[in-house]
Parts: C-alpha cells; structure tokens; sequence
C-alpha cells in the first residue's frame, strides 16, 4: 500500500516542499530511505522504529520504501522522522486514510516517543501559509514559532502517541498550541548600554548617530582605550525599533540557524560582534550544512568588528559584495543558497600596530613600512563602502573625571527616528540604501556643493562611489537638521568624515 504525506525542508531562509512516499509491500523485511538523503535522514530509521515500539506500534514485517521527493535535492537533518512514521503507518494500515491531507510535518523523534524541536519551522510555516495548508504538525517546542507566520492551524505536539491519536480521530482541542497574539515588539532592549556613559568625544557621538539616523557604515580609528568598542555596542540603544517585517525577517535567519533559544520572534535589533579569528564561512556562511554566517545573523541589525586589521584579508575582501548587495549567495556543486544581509557595519582600529600613531600621551614605535603593512589589510574598494572613517583621540583626564554624564540613548534615538520618518516619507528605504535615481532625487545639490565636491576629488582623489555615499550621508545630516535640501555646510560635515582619505593622500 502507498501512503503520501506532506513535508518541507529549508533552502536558505526559504522553505521547499518534499512528499514523502511510503510503500509498504510484500518482501525481505527492512526499511530503505531513497531521494539523496544525508546520515542524519538515514539514520532516523532506527529512531524511528524505537519511537513506534515504545508508542504501542511496531514497523510492518514487511519490505518498506520510502521516497523523498523530489529525488535531486539533498535532504539532511531529522526533520523528517515524523512525516516518515506517519506514512509508514498510513500504508500499513493503522491509521485511517486521507488522515494526513492537507497537512504538513515535521519533527525529530526520539526513541522513547518524544518530538523533538527541529530548524527552520517559521520558514515553513510562512510556506504553509502561502500555500493554503490547514494545519502544521510541529514539535511542542516549535509550536509558538511556527504560529508567529500566522495562517495555518499550528498543532503542537508533544510525543508520537498523541500524534496518532489526532490523526485516527481524538479532539485536539488539548493538545493544540493555541496561535498567540502578534508578539509585541519591545520599544528597547533594556540589557543594551546607555550612551550617557560615554565622557567627551564629541565627534565619535555625533558620527554615531548619524550612522544610526541613515544606516550608514562606520569606522573608529583611534588609540586603545579611547573607547570605540564602547560607542560601536551603544548603537543599538539609538536605532529605531523593529517593525514586525524586519523582525519576521530576521527570525527566520535564526530559525534556520536554530539560534531562537525558545524565543517565538527576534524582537531586538540583533548585535553580531565575531572574533578576528572567524573564517570566511563563519563570516559570510556555508559550510557541509550552508549555514547562515554573522553578516545574515545581524540582519537590520548591526555587525561589529573590533579590531578590524587583525582580520584576515580574504575575511575583510568577502564583505564587499553583501555591502553593496544586501545579501549572499553561497554556491554550491548541486544548488545557490541565498541569505539575506542587510546590516550596518562598524568597525573599530587602531592607527598602527602599536596603536599609538598620533597619540599626544604615548610615544608611537612603528615604522612608515610597518604602518603601510599594516593598513594595507584594508583594500581601497572596502573604505569606499564604508561611509564615515571616524578619528576617536584619546580622552584627557579632565573630561574623564569631571564631566556629567552626556545625552542618554533615548534622546538620541528620538532624533534619528525622527530623521527615519522623513526618509520613509520620501520612500521605502533609507538613505545608505538609495540607488543611483533616488539619490539624484534626494539630494539634489546647488552650485555651491558642486565646488565643494569637485574640490574634494581633486584633493583626496575621492572615487564614484565615494563620491555617492558622501551625497548619502549629507542627505542624512539634512535630515538630522531637518533641512529638505542639502546644502553645503551638509556636505562639508560629511566630507570630514572620511579620515582615510585625508591621510592617503
């Protein structure tokens, strides 16, 4: 007898669906599992057949095939115990036919009967849903998740009994997880620092949130102890809240990477902060698995790379196509995994090995040769993806010790959401993200500018693209200033943002 029941797997961030086959008929005893399946998929047929035993069931003694369709994708993971116990059950005969139409599974189970969580739910869910699929059958642990797309009827379940309970008749009406509520987006992390910590540098907290204000890129450059990494991991406290979409979004990366840690949506604007150490895989993602990298776990959120020339330059040049892309597509021999990667970057750096080159407190002991070998880390392309090269000096003692406290995060963040809302007035994205028409329709610049800039190419051999993300990041400080034109003292500011300009040429 051929039993079919409904399934998915996860490609990227996007569900595809797989139909399981089950074919129970007469022959030797044993159970074969076709359709490119990986050891994880393999393998879930002695969990399988401990979880049925200890359920009250038993395999057929009989010849079972079953067919993971379609048969030239790659299937890995457990999620695909359920569904197969479902069919083998179905063509045996133990549960009623049609039982499992119009419905999705999938779960791991264990031996004893349990389900356990699998990756990816939320995913299918959003597929379900587009589909018209009535109900999802998902572990107990997943069934929040899974409810968050919203659409299908989210059944939660818990062990392999109750499953087969449901589908041979039982009221579900307990063992349903019930769809909550939209989660309410929280208005601010409460664990993120305050910015009113931060004494003096003026400058740094003002690029800071001007970063904040258009979603531009940004690099410190400063001695150590000047206090980079301590203005890099306030910026989350002066971004504006995530609206639901972008938080869907981002919930789904982590769905897949199965990072949720129970949470049901990624509420918080996330904040990715690897050590110099990661590799090309572990920044951009890949790996046996494709898994997403940290530039798709900071999706609308910020990746923060302190000590940015201790990276190595393969690691640093991968980061120039998802700068300009706002995604990754990660080839592989049988399929191209795409991830999405819309973040800010801020990076922090020192000005020379030793960090002390123009520091009026410490002596600087590295040679020109050194210094150059050591900036050469970072290509002429990547600085010209990066919107504002920032000095952050040292701070003397005076204002260490004696100044009050500096404006807190939440007044900022009132600024730059009130900047944000200009922009989304003139449309859909914000100013790092505007293309070549609506940045000619943005910011528009009056002669004066023009002089301006056409000075600034001569004296610091800006490029193009330069060229560009300094016209973005003025459209930015006019917003800040509430101005609708740029006008040339926004030009200017922005033009002193670029550090790395000023100092190769």
């Amino acid at each position: 007898m051929l039993a079919h029941v409904s399934s998915a797997t996860v490609l990227g961030i996007e569900a595809a669906p797989i139909d399981v086959e089950v074919d129970v008929a007469a022959g030797l005893p044993g159970c074969h599992i076709v359709g490119l399946p990986d050891a994880g998929v393999k393998e879930g047929r002695v969990r399988i057949r401990g979880a049925l035993e200890n359920s009250g069931h038993k395999l057929p003694p009989r010849r079972i095939t079953v067919n993971l369709a379609p048969a030239d994708l790659r299937k890995d993971g457990a999620a695909f115990d359920l569904p197969i116990a479902v069919g083998i059950l179905s063509a045996s005969g133990a549960l009623p036919e049609g039982c499992a139409k119009d419905a999705l599974f999938v779960g791991e189970l264990a031996l004893d009967g349990s389900v356990r969580p699998v990756k990816g739910v939320l995913p299918m869910a959003a597929w379900a849903k587009s589909r018209g699929i009535a109900r999802f059958f998902v572990p107990r642990a997943n069934a929040s998740e899974a409810a968050v797309a919203g659409g299908t009827r989210v059944i939660g379940v818990g062990r392999l009994d109750e499953l087969l309970a449901l589908l041979q008749g039982g009221s579900d009406a307990v063992m349903a997880q019930p769809a909550p509520a939209p989660p309410r987006l929280a208005a601010h992390d409460a664990g993120v620092a305050d910015l009113a910590d931060i004494r003096g540098q003026a400058v740094a907290r003002r690029a800071l949130e001007i970063a904040a204000a258009g979603g531009h890129n940004l690099l410190f450059v400063g001695p150590p102890g000047s206090g980079k990494t301590m203005l890099a991991r306030r910026l989350p406290g002066i971004l504006p809240t995530l609206d639901f979409d972008e938080a869907l979004a981002t919930t789904m990366v982590y769905s897949v990477a199965g990072m949720l840690g129970g949470r049901s949506l990624v509420a918080n604007r996330p904040f990715r902060a690897p050590h110099h150490t990661v590799t090309v895989a572990g920044l951009v993602g890949g790996g046996p698995a494709v898994r997403p990298g940290e530039i798709s776990l900071a999706h609308h959120g910020v990746l923060f790379l302190d000590e940015l020339l201790e990276f190595g330059r393969p690691v640093l040049e991968a980061l120039r196509q998802p700068l300009e892309e706002r995604a990754i597509a990660l080839v592989r021999a049988r399929r191209t995994v795409t991830f999405p990667a819309d973040f800010m970057l801020v990076a922090a750096t020192n000005p020379c090995p030793c960090g002390h080159q123009g520091n009026p407190l410490r002596t600087c002991i590295c040679s020109q040769v050194g210094i150059n070998n050591y900036r050469a880390k970072l290509s002429g392309p990547l600085i010209d993806r990066i919107d504002m090269h920032v000095e952050v000096p040292a701070v003397p003692y005076k204002e260490l010790a004696l100044s009050g406290p500096g404006e807190s995060s939440a007044t900022v963040r009132a600024r730059v959401e009130a900047a944000r809302e200009r922009q989304r007035m003139r449309g859909p994205r914000n100013n790092a993200r505007l293309d070549q028409r609506e940045l000619g329709l943005a910011a528009r610049i009056d002669s004066d500018g023009h002089r301006i800039l056409e000075r600034a190419v001569e004296r610091l051999a800006l490029s193009a693209r330069a060229l560009d993300r300094v016209r973005r990041l003025a459209r930015t400080i006019a917003d800040l200033d509430g101005s609708d034109a740029v006008r040339s003292p926004h030009l200017a500011e922005a033009l002193q943002y670029r550090v790395l300009d000023r100092d190769n040429n």
